[in-house]
């Protein structure tokens, strides 16, 4: 088909697709878990449904990037998705504020290990120069996964409770495994796992190269934090029944722009198209903070979207373009180490701030705009030095 691009295989396909399903699995239980921790009595542990879930996801990053340059990509996808089928099976069993949490932390080690074999399978198998597009259509599949579950979990939930919600979650996550079987490794000598695989050295768990897109990456998804963890209750403050809304318009506005914003990366340079993510992502939480109408409320979701949608793809690309083909596993581990560190403080600070008091919505998104603003100015610093060094290299 000649509209798609040629590294548009059957098997980029199916790791796209698997990639959609892996994302709806975990998501689509995020909507009800703070009614659910409430009704454990947890309801003064809210911002900790993220936060431990994106502790344990940071934590495993390191191990993740080694295995997937050691052992091999597919099995270290594979991984993360078993993490998420016991994971799901599992909630119905616990009825204790502690051992929720605990799961909450376990079930984090599944986006440690899935996203890093999938983003380092994706940069074996796609040109260079159309890296940026790649991912942008990647991320897309990944980000239809995260509007599909939170709207499909929000319906699950308020149609046939909690319990089948789980179920669904755990059957979607075994799709997303069954996907992978036609795949073929892509590391050349993938060793086996041994215990030994997982004694890290110092430089194996930070990739210095990569720590300009990783320091921007970690400011940025701080709003997403936030985003995770109070919108629910947002969302019923304004009246809205179905708590995955806002989710699903913020992932389907930000799903068209990805390609465009990877094929802008890929052309104009990932800083340009960052510096707009930044900016508007900045504006989208400042909308959401004082919205005071349901129309306000999704205007800002769509604005969160459009950015998220230009951040995601770019990000990831000019991780890439810095890493070392050898250490990519390493690089990738290092760029998600700082996005789930992101999204655990945000979730921190925001349900710390919030304190399940309404009154509290405009000063949480107000200091995720910060965030968002600092690495608008960040980028500036780095494009203007880039500029000065290329001016010297040329005299």
């Amino acid at each position: 088909m000649r509209f798609l691009p040629p590294f548009f295989t059957l098997d980029y396909f199916l790791l796209c697709l698997s990639s959609f399903l892996f994302f709806s699995s975990f998501n689509m239980i995020i909507p009800e878990l703070p009614s659910y921790l409430s009704s454990l009595g947890g309801e003064d542990y809210k911002g900790l449904i993220i936060a431990l879930f994106t502790l344990s996801a940071g934590l495993s990053r390191p191990f993740s990037g080694k295995l997937a340059d050691k052992i091999g990509r597919i099995p270290v996808m594979v991984f993360g998705a078993v993490v998420c089928i016991i994971a799901s099976l599992a909630y119905p069993i616990v009825t204790s504020v502690a051992g929720f949490l605990f799961l909450r932390f376990m079930h984090g080690f599944s986006t440690g290990f899935t996203p890093t074999g999938t983003s380092a399978y994706v940069a074996d198998i796609v040109p260079f120069n159309r890296r940026g597009e790649a991912m942008g259509i990647q991320s897309l599949f990944g980000s239809l996964g995260m509007a599909a579950g939170p709207a499909t979990g929000g319906y699950i939930g308020s149609i046939w409770g909690i319990q089948p919600l789980f179920y669904t979650s755990a059957f979607t996550a075994i799709l997303s495994i069954l996907i992978l079987i036609r795949l073929k490794e892509t590391v050349a000598k993938p060793e086996k796992f041994h215990p030994g695989l997982l004694k890290l050295n110092r430089d194996e768990v930070i990739e210095k190269r990569v720590l300009a897109p990783s320091l921007v990456l970690f400011l940025t998804v701080f709003s997403f934090g936030a985003v995770l963890t109070i919108i629910p209750d947002f969302s019923e403050h304004l009246g809205i029944l179905n708590k995955g809304l806002f989710f699903a318009v913020f992932t389907l506005s930000s799903l068209g722009i990805r390609i465009i914003a990877g094929r802008a990366s890929d052309k104009y340079g990932r800083i340009p198209v960052m510096l707009v993510a930044c900016l508007s992502m900045g504006i989208a939480m400042f909308l959401i903070g004082f919205a005071e109408s349901k129309a306000m409320f999704l205007f800002g979701g769509v604005i969160f979207g459009c950015s998220v949608g230009m951040n995601s793809p770019t990000i990831s690309a000019w991780t890439i373009d810095l890493s070392l083909d050898k250490f990519r596993g390493r690089a990738l581990a290092t760029m998600y180490i700082a996005m789930e560190s992101g999204i655990g403080v945000g979730a921190l600070v925001s349900g710390y701030v919030y304190s399940n008091k309404s009154a509290n919505f405009p000063l949480v998104f107000s200091i995720a705009g910060v965030f968002s603003l600092t690495a608008f100015v960040i980028l500036i610093f780095i494009k203007n030095i880039q500029k000065n060094r290329e001016k010297a290299s040329n005299q």
